[in-house]
């Protein structure tokens, strides 16, 4: 247990078993406004830099990208996925772990068969047990390692409500903690990396900013001039880009206890121009619960 967010563990019945359907944990996430091609070999790179960290056995399973029968991650089921990575045109593998803490999930688009603004994005997860192991100060140096290898325009890290998108209603029971514990993220991978572009999907423990974004800001050092909130960092990093740290520990708040985030909120209205609002409506959500809870920290 940590006194920086809450356990989350919500089961769910599936033939007579009950199995952990969500939980809290920790994501890292990337956009990168390239197509699929430019970008794969950074992107297994980043894969191997994540299971170095995690350790070979963490991913255990796949589920097959046309067929959706699911297949065991042994040394036959990794060359299979990097060679579908490396020769299809698109792909979107999905790499979990038997009890919902470690994934791997990847959009990796032809940006020009989309209408909007797509763009391909990568999520890494780390059950917060992995946090509470290693430090924060590890799990911030591992993002740093995962985005030296990526052409990002944006990115984040920070805690979430950990849950499969592909189950229907899955998000039904989290509705309450979402608004009672804001840095809580609802990763919507899926719906976002269609049309999020260059914007920014909220602001979050580590806040990655690139380019074409970071210039309109006015680069690193008027970020630092606007940044007030104590242990909130400006860390510059090699091709234009800088992240943003709010705190030592990522933190959930709680609205009940009058734990609002300042940081985040500082953070928050100096991007709100920037920010990606989604239209996509969860289970559990009306259409202004979702517009409040993507505006939890400008409102």
């Amino acid at each position: 247990m940590s006194d920086h967010y809450p356990r989350v563990r919500i089961d769910r019945s599936y033939k007579e078993q009950k199995l952990l359907c969500i939980r809290e944990s920790v994501s890292i996430t990337f956009y990168m406004k390239r197509s699929h091609q430019e970008v794969v070999h950074q992107v297994l790179n980043a894969l191997d830099v994540y299971r170095r960290a995690v350790g070979p056995q963490a991913l255990t399973s796949y589920p097959h990208p046309y067929n959706e029968t699911w297949y065991d991650l042994d040394d036959k089921g990794w060359a299979y996925i990097r060679q579908h990575m490396l020769e299809e045109p698109a792909a979107y593998p999905w790499l979990c772990s038997e009890t919902l803490g470690y994934e791997f999930l990847y959009d990796g688009l032809l940006l020009e068969v989309y209408e909007g603004d797509p763009t391909s994005q990568v999520s890494f997860y780390l059950p917060t047990e992995y946090l509470e192991e290693h430090g924060p100060e590890r799990v911030r140096e591992l993002a740093l390692e995962l985005a030296a290898e990526l052409p990002f325009n944006s990115g984040h890290a920070g805690l979430c409500f950990h849950f499969p998108e592909t189950i229907m209603g899955i998000t039904r029971p989290i509705r309450d903690l979402a608004f009672r514990y804001p840095g809580l993220d609802i990763p919507r991978a899926r719906s976002s990396a269609s049309s999020i572009g260059t914007r920014l999907d909220g602001v979050h423990w580590l806040n990655f900013l690139g380019p074409p974004l970071l210039g309109v800001l006015g680069g690193a050092a008027s970020l630092r001039e606007r940044l007030h909130s104590p242990g909130t960092t400006v860390q510059e990093l090699a091709g234009e880009r800088v992240l943003v740290t709010l705190g030592k520990w990522p933190e959930a708040g709680d609205t009940e206890q009058g734990h609002t985030l300042p940081a985040y909120r500082e953070l928050a209205r100096i991007l709100d121009p920037w920010l990606y609002m989604s239209r996509c409506i969860l289970d559990g959500f009306s259409k202004e619960d979702m517009l409040r809870w993507q505006r939890r920290f400008l409102d």
